[in-house]
């Protein structure tokens, strides 16, 4: 895991005569969200989308039809390729992923062979995937290219998809050698190549047409 830390931000705090009395006050407020983030782990349930960001517990709205049709294309062509080539677990809503101050749900996520061997049957809380999908809606744009952005990146995500399903544009980041997030590409035409799931390359309509789905989808089996 790599956790890029603030150097600006620390500096500021330590040049200042009150460095001692500001980090005992977060270190306070930390502590307390400490207390609730296990509540929040002791509280959520299987029927509720729910997410810990910052100190507070985020409910997730109904989503729309057009995003629930994106997760669910997205689903079923990397399920598919991942079971048919043994690659490892894709997971999706409900898979809370644990940071290091937070905790998310993305909308899905894949975990190499490697790291979903080591999964038990009851396991709740999970750890870094290899690759995060985003589907964009109102109400969670702003965190989903902020906070979860930026953690997503420290936390050595290595690619991660932004969708915007009402213009119907993909948005693939990966970490480059500074382990930030670079922008290998940004499109609605042509396809999409996995750079955490070897060998997945995605006609980009496959996401987003059902029709264009099913066909590519029944195309896996046959790429053997």
């Amino acid at each position: 895991m790599t956790i890029g830390l603030n150097e600006h931000l620390i500096t500021e705090i330590l040049n200042s005569p009150n460095a001692p009395v500001l980090v005992e006050r977060v270190k306070a407020i930390l502590d307390k969200e400490k207390e609730k983030r296990e509540a929040f782990y002791n509280q959520i349930t299987e029927q509720e989308k729910a997410e810990f960001i910052n100190g507070e517990i985020i409910i997730h709205s109904p989503v729309k039809k057009s995003h629930n049709e994106v997760c669910g294309n997205l689903l079923k062509i990397i399920e598919t390729y991942t079971i048919e080539n043994d690659l490892g677990f894709v997971g999706f809503e409900k898979i809370l992923i644990q940071c290091t101050r937070n905790d998310y749900e993305p909308d899905l996520c894949f975990f190499n062979k490697t790291i979903a061997k080591k999964f038990k049957k009851d396991q709740a809380l999970f750890p870094i995937p290899d690759l995060i999908v985003e589907v964009l809606s109102k109400g969670t744009e702003a965190r989903d290219r902020g906070i979860k952005y930026q953690d997503y990146q420290n936390h050595g995500v290595k690619e991660y998809w932004i969708i915007e399903p009402n213009k119907k544009i993909v948005e693939q980041y990966l970490l480059n050698e500074k382990k930030e997030y670079q922008l290998e590409l940004k499109t609605k035409t042509g396809e999409i190549t996995a750079s955490t799931i070897e060998g997945l390359v995605i006609p980009i309509p496959a996401i987003f047409d059902k029709k264009e789905n099913h066909l590519f989808v029944k195309s896996i089996y046959q790429m053997k």
